[in-house]
């Protein structure tokens, strides 16, 4: 090390897309910026990968909201500028038992954050969606038009066009072993396990599932993230009913905080394919992935018969797709500087609980916002900050059900 080559403003340590685009926020505000990935760029060994996310307004966390809606104007925004298409609009659609603590919230967040929403019976869903959807008697329904679908591999390359059209350098296939601070002329200087070296005022940390494994060697802090390998299925539409579940037909996204909690996207990536999974999974160490087999709860095919009327083939998915969730104990995210002899000069952005990706253009701008101004405005970080598990090995105290759960629990 010793050439301008290798000194940035800013190290972002990890390409997903909280990382890229983190690093696209950071590079658009004129700093000298470099994104290091440990695999490929676009690989399929984490959380960043695949065909479709969803994108929703409707949460039983009220401090969610400003992150969700700030993002669905910047994903407008990034797709303006990039040239092509990632977010696709949709309706959202909750459904739960009519005395869900979960649902409940999310109907109180809605009145309170004057988000427009529908609170329904099963009739009235039926006319909703035009006999697409049924719930049980005793089950209620919110619908919202805040909805969609994310593209996530497209959205995660289209960051790093845009970190890179601002002047950022892309480097994959470094993997990060150490940061370390300098304390001959201050920031930190990031290692490399084979032998590179680079230099930063500043320095981001956006693992992913390798974040608790990363902190630890770089700090001594252990971060309460546990990755989970989960199953993501594809069902067979019927035939000569594909094109009602389809994007753009009104068919909704769709959360079901039942036992378990299921979620459903529109068809889109796969013709006469929609994809509906359990959020859940299994402990694992993202170094010694099982890799499968996915195993299909019994309760989801039973939910896809019941919700669909037979319309969805229930026997068993066609396709499906493993991705790791990164799970703190209270499902929220860690947002924070590393604190200790780093100070504010290495900051955090973790343990996305399988939730995250929707908000990932606000994330990127807060994580930005805090590495080069030492302070995010414009939102309430308290939620997300490491000191919380200090005072409760728990983190954030809920007076509802979590949502994301080992998927045995589920069988």
């Amino acid at each position: 090390m010793g050439s301008s080559g290798d000194e940035f403003d800013v190290i972002v340590v990890g390409a997903g897309v909280m990382g890229s685009s983190t690093a696209y926020q950071v590079a658009k505000r004129g700093h000298k910026t470099l994104l290091l990935e440990q695999f490929d760029f676009l690989h399929q060994r984490g959380s960043s990968h695949g065909e479709s996310r969803t994108i929703r307004a409707t949460y039983p966390e009220d401090y969610y909201y400003s992150l969700v809606n700030e993002s669905y104007q910047m994903w407008e925004q990034a797709q303006s500028e990039i040239g092509f298409r990632v977010y696709f609009k949709a309706q959202h659609f909750d459904m739960g038992p009519a005395d869900s603590k979960s649902l409940l919230s999310v109907v109180a967040t809605c009145r309170e954050k004057a988000i427009p929403h529908q609170v329904l019976n099963r009739q009235r869903v039926k006319e909703r969606f035009s006999g697409r959807v049924d719930i049980p008697e005793d089950w209620i329904g919110v619908a919202c038009e805040l909805g969609g679908v994310i593209k996530p591999t497209k959205a995660v390359s289209m960051f790093q066009m845009l970190a890179f059209k601002n002047g950022a350098v892309l480097r994959d296939n470094v993997e990060v072993i150490s940061i370390t601070k300098d304390s001959a002329r201050g920031g930190v200087t990031v290692s490399s396990s084979n032998g590179e070296k680079f230099w930063g005022k500043k320095c981001v940390v956006t693992a992913g599932a390798w974040m608790r494994k990363l902190v630890k060697r770089v700090s001594g802090i252990e971060l309460p993230i546990q990755p989970l390998e989960t199953n993501v299925c594809y069902w067979r539409i019927k035939e000569g009913h594909e094109a009602m579940y389809g994007i753009g037909s009104g068919f909704p996204t769709l959360a079901s905080y039942g036992k378990p909690y299921i979620y459903c996207t529109p068809s889109l990536e796969y013709p006469g394919l929609i994809k509906i999974a359990v959020h859940g999974g299994y402990p694992c160490d993202p170094d010694k992935r099982p890799w499968g087999p996915g195993v299909v709860p019994s309760s989801l095919k039973q939910w896809i018969e019941e919700t669909f009327g037979g319309l969805v083939d229930s026997n068993g998915p066609v396709a499906s797709q493993l991705c790791v969730y990164s799970m703190t104990p209270d499902e929220d995210f860690l947002v924070d500087f590393l604190g200790g002899e780093f100070g504010k000069d290495v900051v955090i952005g973790g343990g996305f609980s399988g939730h995250g990706f929707k908000m990932s253009p606000a994330i990127g701008r807060v994580l930005a916002d805090l590495v080069i101004n030492g302070e995010a405005k414009g939102v309430e970080l308290k939620h997300f900050r490491i000191a919380r598990f200090e005072e409760n090995p728990r983190g954030n105290v809920k007076d509802f059900e979590e949502q994301v759960g080992l998927l045995r629990s589920a069988l």
